[in-house]
Formats: structure tokens, sequence, C-alpha cells
């Protein structure tokens, strides 16, 4: 097998404080292939954002890696200096964020930061650089980038920017790319067209790619596989149709039931009691057990580890008496309870 182009083990962050130390991301793992799309779910707090910035090393202090590796084609780079990593990040690593003004410096044209992009990266010249610039600008769908390209970031829509900013962590040809919250802030006729520009410069380029969205429409357009984080662990990873259409954790489950289907006609959503415990009030066992409508003593007691389950890997101790041929859990294939609350039910 080909060695995937992001390998994350065992992943910790940590935030020391005076009151303690808080653990954002605690023993995260996965995989990414070349030419692999993974989402990256879960509401506000669940870890997603924290995850990408540790893996790109754009951690503020006094967050740290407290554990864990991360691999970029088998070699470890959460252990560079400050230096070496800059090197990776841009060259080997592009980032996407969700806005695209804090990536782009408001005081300079597009034209100028993609080639200096380019020229910081590779060894073109300056006119090579502007000619790859302007080959950038059209693969991401801007008319006129010959013309466009002397612009400044305000002479752009937002949809406009985002695929400047998009060609802009394309521009050193990076093998993986980081994408947090890329269409949250464009209207639904632009996210189409954002998402479809990714799936086809993953597919043309072989880029890895992290998508982290609080959008499962868009991880069912975009992804190949999801992962569904809470409380700063994977909940449940595994293909997206499997996780969408057969999910195993009540957490996923509970996401599933939130989302409004026309199949369903008047019918009322699905929510989730509850909310996101605080990373000072993470509970003892599984994190979600204070929110489970079928968490058992075991559940509030020992903190499960993923087992694999209907396609996917869960950390849940029903999948997990499942396939160990105990007890069939028939309530894992029932219909999502309709619990009512004040919390929101969709993943933020």
């Amino acid at each position: 097998m080909s060695v995937p182009v992001l390998s994350v083990r065992n992943l910790r962050v940590e935030f020391p404080t005076r009151r303690g130390t808080l653990v954002a991301v605690d023993d995260v793992s996965f995989d990414i292939a070349a030419g692999e799309v993974l989402g990256v779910v879960g509401e506000s707090g669940a870890g997603k954002s924290m995850t990408g910035t540790a893996v790109i090393g754009l951690l503020e202090p006094p967050g740290r890696i407290a554990g864990g590796q991360v691999l970029l084609k088998g070699e470890r780079i959460d252990n560079l200096p400050p230096e070496k990593m800059r090197r990776v990040r841009g060259k080997r690593i592009g980032m996407v964020f969700q806005d695209p003004l804090t990536s782009l410096n408001p005081l300079y044209r597009v034209g100028e930061q993609l080639i200096e992009t380019i020229r910081t990266h590779t060894d073109a010249s300056a006119s090579e650089a502007r000619a790859k610039a302007i080959g950038l600008l059209e693969a991401a769908g801007i008319q006129g980038a010959s013309r466009r390209i002397d612009s400044y970031p305000h002479e752009f829509s937002g949809g406009m920017r985002q695929r400047v900013v998009i060609a802009l962590a394309l521009a050193a040809e990076p093998e993986l790319i980081i994408a947090d919250e890329p269409t949250t802030a464009l209207d639904v006729s632009i996210q189409a067209q954002i998402i479809e520009l990714l799936k086809r410069l993953c597919r043309e380029r072989g880029a890895a790619i992290m998508l982290i969205t609080h959008d499962m429409g868009v991880i069912a357009e975009t992804a190949d596989r999801v992962a569904v984080m809470y409380a700063g662990r994977i909940a449940e990873i595994g293909p997206v149709r499997d996780v969408v259409q057969r999910p195993q954790h009540p957490y996923t489950r509970g996401l599933m039931g939130s989302i409004p289907k026309l199949e369903a006609g008047g019918a009322r959503l699905a929510q989730i009691r509850g909310s996101m415990p605080r990373l000072t009030a993470i509970p003892k066992g599984c994190a979600f057990n204070p929110r489970c409508e079928l968490a058992v003593e075991r559940c509030r007691q020992e903190r499960p580890e993923p087992v694999h389950a209907g396609g996917s890997d869960v950390a849940c101790w029903l999948a997990g008496a499942a396939t160990a041929g105990k007890a069939p859990v028939e309530a894992m294939n029932s219909t999502p309870p309709v619990v009512t609350s004040d919390a929101k039910g969709g993943a933020a």
C-alpha cells in the first residue's frame, strides 16, 4: 500500500492555564490518501479547526502539541523547528480559511501575492511566476484572469476572493490542502461552485484534502470519507456513504436526524438535547453520555476506544457490544428520537 499523504497518530493538543491543562484535541488518529477528500464535521468546540491548525503548525501559544505525531508522506513534521515548518507550510501544505480576507493582504494586488508565493517556494523567474499565477486564477474560475491579476482583494466579490485563496493555496502545488469552512460565508449557488472546484482540483492534481465544515450537505457532496468529532475526539470515521446512510454512533445519528429531508414532509426534525461540554468540564467515560438517549452505566464510567462497526470505526460501547456478538442493541437501528430542546440540532 502507498504511504498516505497525511497520517495523524494519537494527536493531543493542550492549553495550559492557571486553572489546569485544557485538552482541546484528545488522541485523534486518521489518514488521508492522495486524491482523497476527508471531511471533518462536528459542533462548535468539537476540535475540528484545532486539529487542522495543529497539522499545519499554526497553534497560538500557549496551545501546544502534547502528544502524538503528524506525518506528511511518512515524514514527521510536528516536531520541526519553526523555520523548517514555514518552508513546509505553503509548499507542501496549502491552507484555505473561512474568511478569505484573513489570507489576502488588502494592501497588495492579488497577483503580487500569488507571484511572491510561487517565487518563495519554486525557482520560477518573475515572468514565469506571473504566467503561472494567471493560470492558477483561470483554473480557479476567475474570468479575465490576465486582467484581474492586477486587482486588489476588495475589488473581488466574496466568492471570487475565495477562488483567489484557493489559487493561492495551490500556488506551490502542495500535496495536502486543509480547507477550514471554505464555503460558510458564501451563498448556496457559490458554495456549489467552490465545492466542485475543490473536487476537480483534487482529481487533477492528486492532492489530499482535509475539509473542515459544520455542513453535512457539503460533506455528502464532496468527501470520500468523513470523521465526526465530539469534545476533541473522533466519535465515528468511515466512508461518507456508510456514515450518512448507516450512522453507528448515537451522536452521528443525531446529526443525521437534524438534516431536513424532502420526503419527510412536515415532520419535526430530531434534536440533540444539551450542548457540547466545555473543556473544563469534559464528563467521565464517553464525553457524549450526558446527551445520549442510549447511555448505560459503562458509558458513564469508561471511555470507549474505536471499534469497527457497519463500515465505520466507532468510539461507542454499544457499537462494540454489537460487533462482539453480545446482546443486540435494537435501539441503535431505530429512528432517532425527537427531543425537545433549546439546543441546535445541527453541527456548527
